[in-house]
């Protein structure tokens, strides 16, 4: 068995970074594509978005399952997980600094890209006979762009529920797994365990989903910002010097054009898995929303790779470096984010222990709970609604073997179904480009909207 399972995880890895050239190339191409399209709307309009998100625009009689605040939480319940701290340390470790720009740069345009997608999203939803909601990718391709496009849409579907499987489930278990092992917790038991509270709450569906979310996302992310805001500022006369080593290597060809696209690679790939902008799951998540303009939730999802790339990974990203562990080290993963805490937390190092684990705890927690509604969505376009139930016992049991198989098998099959899902979303949205400009530029022509 273990022979066998090098094996899987050494071909998996290979067709991993296969596909990942192009990824890079289609990702980066799409957010410039919509960015300029849309002239730069992720900047301009980047207040209003605060607006709506405090809820100047709520109307309680819209149609819909949760308010703007609770789609955004459910959302960045899921692209606010182990990326924030394993992936930026993955990235790092082996792309080097120079990762860091790259993610910035993903996410940067992903702004525009999550706008984009989510807005659509909403524009081709279903509203059902019981008042619930149902959408995301594989109904604005098929609805948006014509029967004939289903195949594409299912396509994308059936790559959503593996990815839930993996990307938003095992990935986490793993990453949480691992973290307590190191504290003599067998990897079964905390699987066990995990399994059973991931199964207690996606049973009550998107409302309670969006419930717990609401609560968890913003305490788990303030304690977390505080606690690396307080390691940055013990380490502030090398915050600068961590700032220009990123740059620096960002378009370092000191190792050529591979080096150069290495590092570029591991960036976007793990700033796709952090921020989601382009994947096609956070749409899934805002289509509950209740609200009749399609364009105002678009505008709120257009904060998620913000808040979760430019301020959480860079302050993790910043932390490794200036904290010095990333050289005094060879720990990867959670493990080297870790160490930065216990360096920034160097009078009492085991309180930098616990607020990474507590960290691990609530970020993956979060995120598998979502990814268990993103699956179940696109189960149920693929099947219908019989298949939903079925499909929520099955996750959990995925969630269970993700905590227990080998960690670079659990990662490398994650990518390689988070890219197969996020080229047809992508695909989708471009063609619906001009649609996307005409209820864009129909939404801010409003008068009361100018000024705003």
């Amino acid at each position: 068995m273990e022979i066998f399972l090098d094996q899987l995880t050494t071909a998996t890895n290979n067709f991993s970074n296969i596909i990942a050239g192009p990824l890079v190339f289609i990702l980066l191409g799409t957010g410039l594509f919509i960015t300029i399209t849309l002239r730069f709307i992720q900047f301009k309009r980047l207040k209003h978005s605060f607006n709506v998100v405090r809820g100047k625009y709520d109307d309680p009689d819209d149609e819909g399952d949760v308010t703007h605040f609770q789609a955004l939480s459910t959302a960045l319940s899921s692209t606010i997980g182990i990326g924030n701290i394993a992936g930026v340390a993955l990235a790092v470790r082996l792309g080097g600094p120079g990762a860091l720009f790259w993610m910035w740069v993903t996410a940067l345009l992903g702004m525009a890209t999550k706008y984009a997608e989510c807005t659509l999203s909403l524009r081709y939803r279903d509203i059902n006979k019981d008042g619930s909601v149902s959408g995301g990718p594989m109904y604005y391709i098929e609805k948006g762009l014509g029967p004939k496009w289903k195949p594409l849409a299912m396509a994308f579907a059936s790559c959503a529920v593996v990815c839930s499987f993996c990307t938003g489930n095992m990935n986490q278990a793993n990453t949480v797994a691992q973290t307590f092992n190191s504290y003599g917790i067998p990897i079964w038991l905390s699987g066990a365990i995990i399994a059973l509270a991931v199964g207690i709450v996606i049973i009550g569906g998107i409302k309670r989903i969006a419930a717990v979310a609401e609560k968890l996302v913003p305490s788990m992310s303030a304690i977390y910002v505080i606690s690396a805001f307080f390691v940055l500022a013990m380490h502030a006369d090398r915050i600068i010097p961590s700032f220009l080593l990123v740059f620096k290597e960002a378009f370092s060809l000191e190792a050529g054009w591979g080096g150069l696209f290495a590092v570029m690679m591991w960036g976007v790939r793990r700033g796709l898995y952090s921020n989601e902008a382009g994947q096609g799951s956070a749409p899934i998540a805002h289509v509950a929303a209740k609200t009749k303009e399609p364009v105002r939730e678009g505008i709120v999802a257009l904060m998620e790779p913000f808040i979760d790339t430019i301020v959480i990974c860079s302050m993790t990203g910043l932390m490794i470096i200036s904290t010095g562990v990333l050289d005094a080290t060879d720990l990867t993963g959670a493990q080297l984010t870790r160490a930065a805490f216990e360096q920034g937390f160097s009078f009492y190092p085991i309180l930098g222990s616990t607020i990474i684990n507590v960290s691990v705890l609530l970020f993956a927690y979060t995120t598998m709970v979502a990814w268990s509604y993103y699956g179940d969505r696109s189960i149920e376009y693929l099947v219908g609604k019989k298949a939903i139930k079925p499909y929520r016992y099955v996750y959990v049991f995925f969630n269970f073997m993700g905590a227990i198989l080998p960690l670079t098998f659990v990662w490398s099959f994650g990518d390689i179904a988070l890219s197969l899902m996020t080229i047809p979303n992508l695909i989708g949205v471009f063609f619906l480009t001009t649609a996307l400009k005409t209820m864009t530029n129909d939404y801010f022509s409003k008068e009361h909207l100018n000024t705003n």
